[in-house]
């Protein structure tokens, strides 16, 4: 029952990684061109002030300095070297590059979270990457050093937000501390998209479609889902789910690019999809179940 439990909230949290795999298609093709700061805040800090809207509660005592860790980690560095590795780099590079991730959320989880190093994770890292190299990666492709650190940067953040939000567990519902991150990681690229960048003089109708796609599936829901699971999924399996990003992106610029999708392309999907299942039905320390306080008593036992 407990497994089947588990497959269930994989597969629903699997949802997010599936929504953000759209990312490099939106950014491409809707976003105002080379302004990753302008699409990493427009992403996070409407989203969350919407869900902050209709929570109503901020963070308490220590966890305004833990929000803003999370929201930086998960949001704020994130979405920005995200952005930034999707304009300087083509997506198969990025996705390699990110193909990391699962390594450094193995050693962290061990580390902080006392979880063990199974022989079928580490194997199925090193599936996953061979799959992702297949799937995404092109003889043609350029490597630019500003973009690979910010794919390796990205997959760094996105490691450490992950084992540090389950290590932390938080104290309200998923909703809310989804806002409480997302405005977190908004406020924490303002300053830097207005220094840096500024506003563009215009925004078109299809940068708004692109913008809104981002804000509502990409933040509101595919983040919400997320942060469900971190609550139910296991650090190394939650990493895993990520991989369902470059299956998805693969997809889409088939569909959509007029992409071609070759034999060896295929092998590296069915690999990815292995070592996905594989991490998934491998024995695991079970997660823990954050409990979540009401929201009187928030104010006060977030403090300690």
């Amino acid at each position: 029952m407990k497994g089947n439990r588990l497959l269930a909230d994989s597969a629903i949290t699997a949802l997010a990684p599936a929504i953000w795999g759209s990312t490099y298609l939106v950014t491409t093709q809707l976003l105002p061109p080379d302004r990753p700061l302008l699409a990493a805040t427009v992403r996070a800090l409407p989203a969350g002030l919407i869900l902050l809207a209709f929570g109503r509660i901020l963070p308490q005592g220590i966890w305004w300095w833990r929000a803003l860790v999370l929201g930086t980690l998960n949001i704020g560095a994130f979405f920005f070297l995200l952005f930034v590795a999707a304009y300087h780099l083509p997506g198969g590079v990025a996705a390699l590059v990110g193909s990391v991730q699962p390594v450094i959320v193995l050693v962290l989880a061990a580390v902080l979270l006392g979880d063990r190093i199974r022989l079928p994770h580490v194997l199925a890292c090193l599936a996953a990457s061979a799959g992702v190299a297949l799937l995404v990666l092109k003889a043609t492709a350029q490597l630019d050093l500003v973009g690979v650190l910010a794919a390796l940067g990205g997959a760094v953040c996105m490691a450490s937000g992950i084992v540090l939000t389950k290590r932390w567990q938080r104290p309200v519902n998923v909703l809310l501390f989804t806002g409480w991150q997302l405005t977190a990681g908004g406020i924490v690229l303002l300053p830097a998209l207005f220094l840096v960048e500024g506003l563009p003089s215009t925004i078109t109708g299809t940068n708004a479609l692109g913008f809104g796609y981002l804000i509502v599936l990409g933040s509101l829901f595919a983040y919400s889902v997320w942060f469900r699971g971190t609550d139910r999924v296991p650090a190394i399996g939650l990493s895993f789910l990520g991989f369902c990003s470059p299956i998805v992106a693969t997809v889409l610029g088939f569909a959509f690019l007029g992409q071609t999708l070759s034999f060896l392309q295929l092998v590296g999907a069915l690999i990815l999809i292995g070592a996905i299942v594989l991490v998934q039905l491998t024995p695991q320390k079970p997660a823990p179940v954050a409990t979540t306080i009401p929201a009187s008593a928030a104010k006060v036992g977030a403090s300690g």
